[in-house]
């Protein structure tokens, strides 16, 4: 596994020993902390990036443990996590990063399962998806969605997921530091697999579980997201 390249403020190759989540973060203070408290247990560094949200999650996510980077006006989920992104490839000694959602849909075992595929020099990157097993049932219009999303992605990059808008990855840091993301909204789930793929880097897909809770239902993500999938892909 190679080393990260050298952090500009240390100015040394640094041991690469430490694993982080990047979790983008809008407007989700009724349950961020108890999400980033569970998530500390098995990830002790932990950055939100605090998309300009009005209810102050910020504060909820730093009083719960997490550095949190702040947006000015919200920008997208996109933006967020190359801030995320970029921030963690500066750390010293940042060995891979995790994407993980603020609501509490994902699950910190598959987390860390994934991230050990990457400690264990088995994959550059490893994505999660819902559809490797029979644990996450996805409503009608949602798998719909993402059928079309997997079409989309073989299309554009060429690579085969089975899951192509799944916000749960890891990447190791020399993968992550060719990320350069620039789809704010939605897209940005086929701009970072069309990144990675050009890496050239090896990747796996790992079966996750994506819990809908009542809280992300009473929302409406299931359906709007989708709809704001379907939206990016086909206007981005």
């Amino acid at each position: 596994m190679p080393l990260p390249l050298p952090s500009a403020a240390a100015g040394v190759v640094p041991t690469p020993t430490e694993d982080w989540l990047v979790v983008p973060l809008y407007n989700e203070a009724t349950v961020v902390g108890g999400v980033i408290a569970d998530a500390l247990l098995t990830f002790p560094h932990i950055v939100c990036v605090d998309d300009g949200s009005t209810d102050g999650s910020g504060d909820v996510a730093r009083a719960a443990g997490a550095v949190v980077l702040t947006h000015a006006a919200n920008l997208g989920q996109g933006a967020a996590l190359q801030t995320g992104i970029a921030f963690v490839c500066e750390q010293p000694g940042a060995r891979c990063l995790v994407t993980f959602d603020a609501d509490g849909q994902h699950q910190v075992h598959d987390a860390r399962d994934m991230a050990d595929i990457i400690v264990r020099g088995e994959a550059a990157v490893v994505f999660g998806s819902r559809f490797l097993d029979g644990r996450t049932r996805p409503g009608l219009v949602k798998r719909v969605v993402l059928m079309f999303a997997v079409w989309f992605t073989k299309q554009s990059t060429g690579m085969r997921l089975t899951d192509a808008h799944n916000g749960l990855r890891a990447i190791r840091v020399d993968a992550a530091r060719q990320v350069d993301l620039t789809q704010d909204r939605m897209a940005h789930a086929s701009e970072i697999v069309l990144q990675l793929g050009r890496t050239g880097l090896p990747w796996r897909e790992h079966p996750v579980h994506v819990l809908y809770t009542d809280y992300s239902r009473g929302k409406g993500q299931s359906v709007w997201n989708s709809v704001n999938i379907l939206v990016d892909l086909m206007f981005k």
